[in-house]
């Protein structure tokens, strides 16, 4: 994973540091990835922390060390890279998302900062926690194989950019970055994940809006048709 991010760097220092945070937002556990079901967070309740965090509360920084495991269980959860002009959203955590876990496995500081776009409440389990539930060989296959399919994915969404016009890149990067058909993601940030100026992207999503295939509102962009979108992106 190292190695990965390392080649993902070939910008300057705002836009690598975006590149490399959104690598690492992408392994978070989304949905069928997750690896705790609602019967399992139910039977770790005992060792689970709830906590409400106000609309702007700041969960943690970049560059922390990770403390435990997070778990959104209501609301949403912003995750950017960079402070002032230069920050940059790299994604939104949703009900039932993850984070924590890789970079506690690989003893590394978070790459972004987590912020609460709404009122949220956010489980947390403990470094010991997190161990003991690792030692515990059901769970812990369930957690390893969750994150070797997150890192997976994630390493198999680049390689599916690689040799693709920019036109297919777009495409395919706003096909997999949506969540129920809107993208909440600035254009200044998929631009640095594609490693491209923001202009080239501009040029290529009206493009695209004027297909019809999507419409582009302020930090976000729906998917009008997925479909033809998907085609484009072959």
């Amino acid at each position: 994973m190292e190695q990965t991010i390392r080649l993902l760097g070939s910008g300057r220092p705002a836009e690598d540091a975006i590149r490399q945070a959104a690598w690492v937002a992408r392994c978070v556990g989304r949905g069928d990835t997750a690896p705790l079901s609602q019967d399992d967070v139910s039977a770790l309740a005992a060792t689970l922390h709830s906590r409400t965090y106000e609309r702007g509360e700041v969960l943690f920084r970049g560059g922390a060390a990770t403390e435990g495991v997070w778990i959104v269980q209501r609301g949403r959860v912003e995750l950017s890279a960079g402070s002032g002009r230069r920050r940059a959203v790299v994604q939104v955590l949703r009900p039932g998302d993850v984070d924590g876990d890789i970079q506690h496995l690989l003893d590394m500081p978070f790459p972004y900062t987590a912020r609460a776009v709404d009122d949220s409440v956010v489980l947390s389990l403990t470094v010991e926690g997190f161990e003991q539930l690792l030692s515990e060989s059901r769970l812990a296959r369930r957690w390893l194989s969750s994150v070797a399919q997150r890192l997976a994915t994630s390493q198999g969404r680049i390689i599916g950019l690689l040799g693709r016009s920019l036109t297919a890149q777009v495409a395919r990067l706003l096909l997999d970055e949506a969540v129920d058909e809107d993208v909440l993601l600035p254009q200044r940030t998929l631009a640095a994940m594609l490693g491209v100026q923001r202009p080239s992207l501009n040029k290529i999503l009206k493009d695209f809006e004027r297909r019809g295939l999507i419409s582009v509102g302020y930090a976000a962009i729906h998917l009008v048709d997925s479909s033809a979108l998907l085609d484009t992106a072959e």
